[in-house]
């Protein structure tokens, strides 16, 4: 695409603003989900969808851009945290978990704090235990309670509910959008069983 179409669309200003900010701290590369995969590539799309909990793991930051959060209202009243669309998305659940250091901006990408400044806060929006974003330990938590962790979270597409919680299972599977949500939660169901005998995902 050549820089004017770029700049005419609407993620532009995320993507300039992003890298501003990781200029900042002398970063060479930055990686954004919404510009960083070719979905019109099945091979490139299945590769970063059955690695992105690996990407957001290895990173030595990764940022949480909030647009519908003011930090003035956060500063009188923390909890409006709540309010973010960002807290109710399916494929965030594993950027919240993955990432070794996280930061969260608001809507004017001023910072609101890291992850492990509002580790309580961010547990009690979440039903997330806050020693997840202490000791990031998963293997203490059962089948069944990290699948809660995401019972009141959306995505647009109904596969894409199994899809963004391969990583947090550390399966892989290929993505077949129209199989429907439930076939694609059967086949994630599946390949977790093929690893683990932790029985309490039957209640899932």
């Amino acid at each position: 695409l050549k820089v004017g179409k770029i700049q005419n669309k609407a993620g532009w200003l995320k993507i300039q603003k992003s890298c501003e900010y990781v200029r900042k701290y002398r970063f060479e590369w930055i990686w954004i989900d919404t510009c960083c995969i070719d979905k019109s590539s099945s091979a490139e799309l299945s590769e970063a969808l059955n690695s992105m909990y690996r990407y957001y793991g290895e990173g030595l930051i990764c940022i949480a851009y909030l647009s519908d959060v003011s930090m003035g209202r956060i500063v009188k009243d923390v909890m409006e945290l709540k309010k973010s669309r960002w807290f109710m998305r399916g494929w965030t659940l594993q950027e919240l978990i993955a990432p070794r250091y996280m930061v969260f901006l608001d809507k004017d990408w001023d910072k609101i704090s890291t992850r492990y400044g509002i580790r309580h806060v961010v547990s009690e929006l979440t039903s997330i235990p806050v020693e997840v974003f202490e000791r990031g330990r998963l293997d203490d938590y059962s089948i069944a309670q990290k699948m809660s962790w995401a019972t009141s979270r959306k995505t647009t597409r109904e596969e894409d509910m199994a899809y963004c919680l391969m990583g947090l299972f550390g399966v892989n599977m290929p993505p077949i959008y129209g199989e429907g949500g439930t076939k694609a939660f059967i086949r994630l169901q599946q390949e977790i069983i093929k690893y683990s005998d932790d029985r309490s995902i039957f209640a899932w």
